[in-house]
């Protein structure tokens, strides 16, 4: 049903905080898109006010069209979170955004000390395209049609993308 989060959170997906809590935050996003960029302080900040009692999940959501190197980005996202380490490479990207592409993947994976090789092999392979191209697809079955597009307790969040309307629906 377009609005309602689908599927609801499932082990597969990447969160911060624990699973069950009061409180839940997806967020689809594109690692290219300067808007999903502009949301990450937000985003950090909600999760600080709100702390133990919000999940906060991502999924991908690269707009194709507009955005020729997000899925990619994604996929490289997905490669390093195979290594265990998902998030810090998630912000490795948008802290580096302008600079997307496979240089930037093996910059981030050598930094953050996965194994470079092995992860250009995961891409070059396609390994994590269909795990990318799940959560594409859920967007759009959800109801999100742009990024960032925001769930806030399983429901399509219509309000802007700030810091207010976002804590204002999570308490609401």
């Amino acid at each position: 049903m377009p609005g309602t989060l689908s599927p609801p959170l499932e082990d597969a997906d990447h969160v911060l905080g624990a699973r069950g809590a009061e409180l839940e935050l997806v967020m689809y996003a594109d690692f290219q898109c300067p808007y999903c960029h502009a949301a990450q302080p937000v985003v950090r900040k909600l999760r600080e006010e709100f702390g133990e009692r919000l999940v906060y999940a991502f999924r991908h959501l690269p707009l194709r069209g507009r955005h020729p190197m997000a899925e990619s980005a994604a996929e490289a996202s997905e490669a390093a979170g195979a290594q265990g380490k998902f998030w810090e490479y998630h912000d490795g990207l948008y802290a580096m955004q302008p600079k997307l592409g496979p240089e930037l993947y093996e910059q981030l994976a050598v930094e953050l000390a996965l194994d470079a090789a092995r992860l250009d092999e995961d891409l070059r392979e396609g390994r994590w395209r269909k795990r990318v191209e799940r959560d594409h697809d859920s967007g759009l079955a959800s109801g999100a049609d742009g990024t960032p597009a925001f769930f806030v307790n399983g429901r399509l969040h219509a309000g802007a993308a700030d810091l207010e309307s976002l804590a204002g629906a999570l308490t609401a």
